[in-house]
């Protein structure tokens, strides 16, 4: 239904009493100036109006009189999803996900409300409401069957329009509402075309209001730009609590989930799917993916580095390789690793090692496809590049970790007792890291200060085989 603007009435303080002009004495109750302004706005929330309609007067509230509530969360029945959302679906929320065309945003969502409906199976009241802009109710079913889902139960609504979906909200009330996607929705109180930056944030708004006066779960998908932005205006991110990003590696079975925003849990945590015939799958060993198995030693160039994502660790492989530049400038190319922490440690290699990287092209790579941003790789990536240029493989079963300053140094990082059990449990029986964290009990370190001790330490083993 259409909302009409809010409209100025005059509300008597004493008994209730609302006109649309002003009088001096109320005809109800005799009152004198006892007449306010008062706003009528049918734009608010329920909780927030009077029963005739007039606005509910907002008051301050001291901080030591408000009660905490624990809204509770829902299991999204995937191990990988619920990590990323902080351990569930909280309720009362509004959830973001943004991907590029066919990465599996409608096959994670339908696979979500079908686990979802199977724990709550029991709850008669509970119900799931899927809508849909861009597919008709055959194609979702189709789906649903070619990945063997028990999906029996829930609503399905193939529309555009705001109003069709508030209707449909206010008649089924239902636990978890799925939008696919954000950007098809339009209301006619903010025109005609969807897609717009007035209709994604009127549209937005609407269907976020009403999650949070009950206790349901919004999810929402969203297209992004050729830059891998969520499209339309940055506004609607900060109007959900959580965004998710959905990417691909160079592997295409391969999926990522990334939380850029989440007010109920951690932005560093990644969920880790493979997609196949069944739909996405969780992979349980992360590392499988990261390292590449290799039958004749390791090559130079390769290096291997505990990483940190969130709640757990796990050991990636990085691969380095170095060729003469092919004009008078050299280059970086890569993609999973910033290019200006590649060039920071390329000089810091040439300054305090020796070894010259300024007519070198460089390219970097990390198996699996997964982007590294922390700067406990720097260790690893300087190692990796030493390797490439003298063409001297590590040895085998050796793990690097530690931060890289611009005077060589080798500076410790964060939760190095979770690196280690992970490098431990690839079956890494060395692992060099920074002098501070070796004296750490239970573990087995070779402690490095700076950058030519790391480079002594990590190839002596190699140059004395190859002699």
């Amino acid at each position: 239904m259409a909302k009409k603007k809010g409209s100025i009435v005059y509300k008597c303080s004493s008994c209730g009493y609302t006109q649309p002009g002003w009088l001096g004495r109320c005809p109800q109750c005799g009152e004198w100036n006892s007449l306010e302004e008062c706003i009528s706005d049918p734009n608010a929330s329920a909780p927030s109006l009077h029963a005739d309609g007039t606005a509910v007067k907002i008051k301050p509230v001291p901080m030591s009189k408000i009660q905490m509530q624990d809204e509770g969360r829902i299991s999204t029945g995937d191990v990988e999803f619920d990590r990323v959302l902080g351990g569930g679906a909280t309720v009362r929320s509004a959830i973001l996900i943004g991907g590029e065309p066919g990465i599996g945003k409608s096959t994670l969502l339908i696979q979500t409300a079908s686990e979802i409906m199977k724990q709550n199976k029991k709850a008669s009241s509970f119900r799931v409401l899927y809508v849909s802009g861009e597919e008709s109710a055959s194609q979702i079913k189709s789906r649903a069957v070619r990945l063997s889902l028990s999906v029996e139960t829930m609503e399905i609504l193939c529309t555009m329009r705001l109003e069709d979906i508030l209707d449909a909200l206010d008649s089924l009330n239902p636990t978890v509402v799925i939008i696919d996607s954000i950007q098809t929705v339009y209301s006619v109180q903010a025109g005609l075309v969807p897609g717009t930056v007035n209709q994604l944030k009127y549209c937005a708004n609407e269907l976020i209001s009403w999650v949070k006066e009950r206790k349901s779960i919004l999810f929402m998908t969203a297209h992004i730009t050729k830059d891998g932005m969520i499209a339309g205006p940055k506004s609607l991110e900060h109007m959900v609590d959580t965004v998710i990003t959905f990417e691909r590696n160079n592997n295409e079975d391969f999926r990522f989930l990334h939380a850029l925003k989440n007010r109920f849990g951690s932005v560093n945590e990644m969920g880790i799917f493979i997609m196949d015939n069944n739909g996405l799958q969780t992979v349980s060993d992360p590392s499988s993916l990261f390292i590449t198995k290799r039958k004749n030693g390791i090559p130079a160039g390769v290096a291997y580095v505990p990483v940190f994502e969130g709640s757990r660790a796990f050991v990636v492989e990085i691969q380095a390789l170095t060729v003469p530049a092919k004009s008078s400038l050299n280059r970086v190319y890569s993609d999973k690793i910033d290019s200006a922490r590649i060039s920071r440690v390329a000089a810091v290699l040439e300054k305090r090692a020796g070894l010259r990287f300024s007519d070198q092209d460089i390219y970097i790579n990390v198996a699996g496809g997964i982007r590294l941003t922390e700067s406990a790789i720097d260790a690893a990536l300087a190692t990796a590049l030493y390797s490439a240029r003298t063409d001297i493989p590590i040895p085998e079963h050796t793990a690097i970790s530690g931060e890289l300053s611009l005077a060589g140094e080798i500076r410790p990082v964060t939760k190095m007792k979770e690196r280690l059990k992970a490098a431990k449990e690839m079956g890494f029986t060395t692992v060099i890291a920074p002098e501070s964290d070796s004296g750490l009990t239970g573990h087995e370190i070779t402690g490095v200060e700076d950058i030519k001790s790391l480079i002594k330490t990590a190839f002596k083993t190699a140059v004395y085989k190859k002699k």
